[in-house]
């Protein structure tokens, strides 16, 4: 096929999948038709089903050789940890009741960290 043709019909192509067959246009990376709500067509539905975020959790659990439930109760952990952390910061004791309910929340914090953290050595491999 000349490279002419093959243009014409890679145009012809994109011309179909951008337009419904009510006659209106998608709208950039739409699922769906605005005007009458049908589907687009040709879309691939394991695209459509993807959640943004899985793939670069997947990337850093390969990285620190975790399986993807194990990596996300390693970042619980982390943030709980960094949670316990910050009760010190927004938190300041004027009294020794205060004091005691500040140690109180850091230690479930950190007991929140040790369980998420146990959780990650559980689902490891």
């Amino acid at each position: 096929m000349p490279a002419s043709a093959a243009v014409a019909n890679r145009g012809r192509a994109d011309e179909r999948s951008a337009t419904c067959h009510c006659g209106t246009e998608f709208i950039v990376s739409s699922l769906y038709c605005h005007a009458c709500g049908a589907s687009r067509p040709g879309l691939n539905s394991a695209r459509a089903l993807e959640i943004p975020g899985v793939a670069e959790l997947a990337s850093l659990g390969e990285r620190l050789g975790l399986t993807t439930p194990a990596a996300v109760a390693f970042l619980v952990g982390v943030l709980c940890v960094v949670g316990a952390l910050a009760v010190s910061v927004f938190f300041s004791a004027r009294t020794v009741i205060d004091w005691q309910a500040i140690q109180l929340w850091r230690i479930e914090w950190l007991l929140a960290a040790v369980a998420a953290f146990a959780a990650g050595c559980l689902l490891k491999k």
